[in-house]
């Protein structure tokens, strides 16, 4: 069985950690989701931003959500996957020394990567992005240039994918950037002839 992180903080987009978590536990992958300076069985903060017609998204409080992994605990040759949820978290999780290194042996050691919205600012910070192609919330793409990628303008459920790194701008992309996410990890889902989905 596959392990997949899940990096997450407080004040992360709610979708961005709750659905990546459940679609690929649903898939049969084995997910830890983890937030620095908290253990299992604590939770973090969400917040709901949605898009409403105004000239940016809206905020709102979202669920708590439990963490099922210590951070502490993580051994990251454990890991064939690594997953960033996008939200206000990035802003301050990326400003820790166990982040970014933790960031960079994914990226540097060409283990699959997805990350969405603000979770593109994790990338930046790390300085792993340099020559890649790669989409963010628009917000985001002054920090894209600047950290020597190109940003790839998608619509807002869209995907961008670049050998092991897959971006989404939002979780209106969710159904595509888990999709490719799995691709990129190898993971195929067969139906026998006789069963259908419900």
């Amino acid at each position: 069985m596959k392990k997949i992180l899940l990096l997450t903080g407080d004040f992360a987009e709610d979708y961005e950690t709750m659905v990546p978590f459940q679609m690929l536990t649903m898939v049969g992958l084995e997910v830890h989701a983890v937030c620095p300076g908290k253990n299992k069985g604590e939770s973090i903060a969400t917040a709901i931003h949605d898009f409403e017609g105004h000239q940016t998204y809206t905020e709102k409080p979202g669920h708590n959500f439990t963490l099922n992994y210590s951070f502490k605990d993580v051994k990251l040759q454990d890991y064939e996957g690594l997953v960033i949820a996008g939200g206000r978290a990035p802003e301050y999780l990326r400003l820790n020394d166990e982040v970014i290194s933790l960031v960079k042996h994914f990226v540097t050691n060409d283990i699959p990567v997805a990350a969405v919205c603000h979770g593109i600012q994790i990338l930046t910070a790390a300085n792993v992005i340099k020559g890649r192609k790669l989409t963010a919330y628009p917000a985001v793409k002054p920090e894209v240039i600047l950290a020597g990628a190109e940003f790839v303008e998608t619509e807002i459920d869209g995907v961008a994918v670049d050998g092991n790194l897959v971006t989404s701008p939002a979780w209106p992309a969710h159904p595509k950037f888990m999709a490719a996410f799995l691709k990129v990890l190898g993971v195929q889902i067969i139906l026998e002839p006789d069963q259908q989905l419900a």
